[in-house]
């Protein structure tokens, strides 16, 4: 009977340590494509509207207008350009997303460290991604790139920035939270949210609230993050950790899936690298890093998207600038809690 008695536990373990397993064995990276259509870059707008993938302009090098074209993909691998010169021309670090059937594009640089640079808060819309309305020339919110930009509650949200790129300093940095409907009539909720001025940070929704975190400054004086902050109206705001088990950094990008928010790559200048960890949180508390056995070059300032039930990116400066794609599918039941 005893034998017995062990046998049985065996088999139950055995069971047990191999369901455990396969459920912890992390999904694979896959390329999707070497290279797209469009030219290798970084810090181009993206969005996903019309079941399609789209990439808006960015940034080719700092002696360089940002260029103007628009793309679009249904699968990740084939690449339309839809026009080549979009009205709109401040491209490099923008903020974009999707709001009331529309594709959005505002703020951004133009012209790199060339002469006539400028930061924008002009706001532009689109149906087609051919033809783009100005919806405003000055929005409520100052001139600036690299804010944070999430749709909550029926309304499209600002939320913080830098107002100069390469000839800031900390007063150019921005923690003032905005919204708006329309795009045209813009409220401020706050103009000095509970979290330090920064760029270059992430802002999703999740969990019913607004969460920003990460980010900092780039130039004259380098700084970046790693803390998490959450509010259910933009306007108080709550820290839910000042360090999260990623390091600081800058250039990063961020989405929701899977119930969760995740964190991947970026750039930091202490130490001095790109990153091309892939971690997620629950809770904004508790992360973890997602470990695979294939996955994308360390790069800063690619494209993430959430496309047909998996995590994409998309080009980004991976030393150097790239036009990649890969996608990874995380199975609905991989994690325990789930």
């Amino acid at each position: 009977m005893k034998n017995c008695t062990v046998f049985a536990l065996a088999v139950i373990l055995g069971w047990v340590c191999r369901d455990t397993s396969a459920q912890e064995k992390a999904p694979n990276w896959v390329k999707v494509t070497d290279k797209s259509g469009w030219q290798p870059r970084d810090s181009q707008g993206e969005v996903v509207f019309k079941d399609q993938l789209w990439i808006f302009g960015g940034w080719f090098q700092s002696f360089e207008a940002p260029p103007r074209d628009v793309w679009s993909s249904p699968d990740g691998k084939t690449w339309k350009l839809v026009t080549k010169e979009a009205a709109w021309k401040h491209s490099d670090l923008p903020m974009t997303l999707v709001h009331n059937d529309k594709m959005w594009m505002m703020g951004g640089w133009f012209n790199g460290r060339l002469k006539g640079h400028s930061a924008s808060n002009e706001i532009w819309s689109s149906t087609d991604g051919e033809k783009w309305e100005q919806v405003s020339k000055n929005a409520g919110w100052t001139p600036r790139i690299a804010a944070g930009s999430i749709v909550f509650k029926d309304k499209m949200w600002i939320l913080g920035g830098t107002e100069n790129y390469y000839f800031g300093d900390k007063k150019s940095l921005k923690n003032d939270v905005w919204s708006s409907a329309d795009g045209k009539e813009w409220k401020l909720a706050t103009a000095n949210a509970g979290w330090s001025p920064r760029a270059y940070h992430q802002a999703v929704v999740h969990a019913g609230k607004i969460w920003v975190f990460g980010g900092g400054n780039y130039v004259p004086e380098y700084s970046a993050t790693n803390d998490v902050w959450c509010s259910e109206d933009g306007v108080k705001w709550t820290e839910v950790t000042p360090k999260a088990a990623w390091s600081p950094r800058l250039w990063f990008s961020a989405v929701t899936y899977r119930d969760r928010m995740w964190v991947l790559g970026g750039w930091s200048n202490n130490p001095h690298k790109n990153w091309g960890d892939v971690w997620h949180s629950k809770d904004g508390k508790d992360w973890q890093q997602l470990k695979t056995e294939t996955c994308w070059k360390e790069r800063h300032e690619h494209s993430a998207f959430v496309f047909q039930d998996k995590l994409w990116i998309a080009g980004g400066h991976a030393t150097p600038l790239s036009s990649e794609v890969w996608s990874l599918q995380v199975p609905k039941k991989y994690f325990k809690d789930e």
